[in-house]
């Protein structure tokens, strides 16, 4: 009987990537790019623990689990935190500051707004770092994550399935994008966030992070949140994304990585040499 998997496995590329620990600062840009759709920002805000200093915290361990849970979790795990994120947000309504209009929270432009966020972020901070992916690797995890797209409620159709057309896409957005005075404030707070006192190294080194998070974003973003978009800056965090990826290279496995991503290395490995062998046994006959 063949193990489940979830949604990917040891084939995939996805797997390959996202245990690394450099990708935390994928997901913190990621963020950071999703605010920049106002609508999205605005039923995040208007509906979430988001914008309390208090409560901001758990709401990022909640998301984050949730991530963690559809890259490596087992189909019917994926199915049941799909199932809640889909009926949460079936449930919420946000207002359109500007028009005053009400709309869905899971308006599908949305939805595809905060996925093509993870996706790019994941991707352009890993292929910077130095993770080793090819330009097929990279269509491959564009294309993977579509499965990943239809866990919140996405039509996998609909979804970008290549860079270029991840590319295409996102041209077409600036058009309709701008920093809103939520996610403003949002860029602030990343700078002095309210963290349990255990976390407080965490804390001191947030305006450093932060600095390094902002330099990632694509220009146009920077320039959006008011930000220089030089550059210069590109290659100083690309340069610095490359020195963490390397550092964290040197760190044992078993410290190095999330249980549920040292278990993913564990199977790829055993995947790759499988692969190895029945390629030798081809060859052979």
């Amino acid at each position: 009987m063949h193990e489940d998997h979830g949604l990917f496995g040891p084939g995939s590329v996805t797997w390959r990537v996202m245990g690394e620990p450099v990708l935390v600062i994928g997901g913190i840009r990621a963020l950071l790019l999703q605010a920049l759709h106002p609508p999205t920002m605005w039923g995040t805000a208007q509906n979430s623990e988001l914008m309390d200093p208090r409560s901001a915290w758990a709401r990022m361990q909640r998301t984050v689990d949730f991530v963690r849970v559809r890259t490596y979790g087992t189909t019917q795990e994926v199915e049941r935190v799909g199932r809640r994120v889909r009926k949460l947000h079936s449930m919420l309504t946000g207002l359109n500051l500007r028009t005053g209009e009400t709309f869905p929270v899971d308006d599908p432009e949305n939805l595809l707004w905060v996925h093509m966020g993870e996706v790019d972020s994941y991707l352009d901070v890993a292929r910077r770092a130095g993770v080793p992916l090819s330009d097929a690797d990279a269509d491959r995890f564009v294309d993977e994550q579509r499965r990943a797209a239809a866990v919140v409620g996405l039509d996998p159709a609909d979804v970008p399935a290549s860079v270029a057309e991840m590319k295409e896409y996102y041209q077409e957005m600036r058009k309709r994008i701008w920093a809103c005075r939520e996610a403003r404030e949002g860029l602030l707070r990343m700078f002095n966030p309210n963290v349990p006192r255990k976390l407080l190294p965490l804390k001191l080194a947030a305006p450093a992070i932060g600095v390094l998070v902002v330099s990632t974003l694509p220009r146009w973003a920077r320039r959006m949140y008011g930000l220089p978009g030089l550059p210069t800056s590109d290659l100083a965090a690309t340069l610095t994304l490359k020195g963490l990826h390397r550092t964290t290279q040197v760190v044992p496995e078993r410290y190095r990585y999330q249980p549920d991503a040292l278990r993913a290395r564990r199977l790829i490995r055993e995947y790759e040499k499988s692969l190895e062998s029945r390629t030798l046994h081809i060859a052979a006959s």
